[in-house]
């Protein structure tokens, strides 16, 4: 396994630059850089050059995370949003490429944040989704770039809220670059037991996020990480651990994410750092 940190951990805005923290994760001991894709096809080509260079120098390995707005949603009801979404995930997947990346995960097939006050069409959506990324599959597979597709809580999406519906939904795609994602996060919310969900994933899941049961740094909340570790292992998962934690407060990030309180407990850089560092030890340590 290589552990990785979402550097939104320290923004308030999706699409704040993530060079200056490439040399920071480092530093701290991660193997892996988890950025934010939504903005990245405003990067100049010469930006995008840059933290490539930034990654091999301190070598460390980026993956992708993404919520499609609706105006760029695969599954949606009108073919022109459809294909908007097919254009931009196109865009996208070129540009995550040239940063030698070869994981994008999230709600893929669908949007994010959802807006529950519209109509939910599960069956539609899940039939337009399956389409749309099969369509997309061969495009990404020919960058080298696998699409995992996350299983999110009922709050935040409708169409996968449970291992055992990322597992179906992928093989009705039957694409081998696309995978099942799971978060922790989203786990404690909707599955009955964190080892059976890893476990029927099995040789699906293509890519793991962690973060407590109120999204602070894995290691200071309640979830069972030794549970979460030994099925990890027994599945023989050797791809990245990203943590995924939220704890501050504003920005497009805050909102999104419903952080209402500082979770942080008042940090400042210094102490968001030390605990992203404590939480990698403890990761490594039960979950490798």
């Amino acid at each position: 396994m290589k552990f990785g940190i979402y550097y939104s951990y320290w923004e308030q805005e999706w699409s704040a630059d993530c060079l200056k923290y490439v040399e920071k994760v480092a530093k701290l001991g991660f193997d892996v850089i988890e950025i934010a894709a939504h903005h990245l096809n405003n990067y100049s080509p010469a930006h995008i050059s840059e933290v490539a260079r930034a990654a091999r120098e301190n070598g460390i390995a980026l993956t992708a995370g993404i919520g499609p707005s609706r105006e760029k949603n695969l599954s949606s009801p009108d073919p022109a949003v459809r294909k908007a979404g097919r254009a931009f995930f196109e865009e996208t997947l070129a540009n995550l490429a040239k940063l030698d990346v070869h994981v994008i995960g999230g709600a893929l097939h669908s949007y994010w944040p959802i807006d529950y006050s519209k109509p939910v069409d599960k069956a539609g959506d899940w039939a337009r989704g399956v389409e749309g990324i099969a369509s997309l599959a061969d495009f990404a597979g020919n960058l080298g770039i696998n699409l995992c597709l996350e299983v999110l809580n009922r709050f935040e999406n409708h169409v996968l809220n449970t291992a055992e519906e990322g597992v179906a939904f992928v093989r009705e795609v039957g694409k081998p670059n696309v995978k099942v994602m799971l978060d922790t996060f989203h786990m404690n919310i909707e599955e009955d037991s964190f080892a059976q969900a890893i476990r029927t994933a099995g040789p699906l899941l293509g890519h793991f996020h962690t973060g407590e049961n109120n999204r602070r740094v894995p290691g200071t909340g309640r979830l069972p990480w030794h549970e979460i570790g030994t099925a990890l292992r027994e599945i023989g998962y050797g791809g990245a651990v990203v943590m995924e934690p939220f704890v501050k407060m504003g920005g497009q990030v805050g909102n999104d994410i419903k952080v209402w309180r500082d979770l942080s407990n008042d940090a400042d850089e210094a102490k968001l750092d030390e605990d992203a560092r404590r939480s990698l030890e403890f990761s490594r340590f039960v979950l490798g």
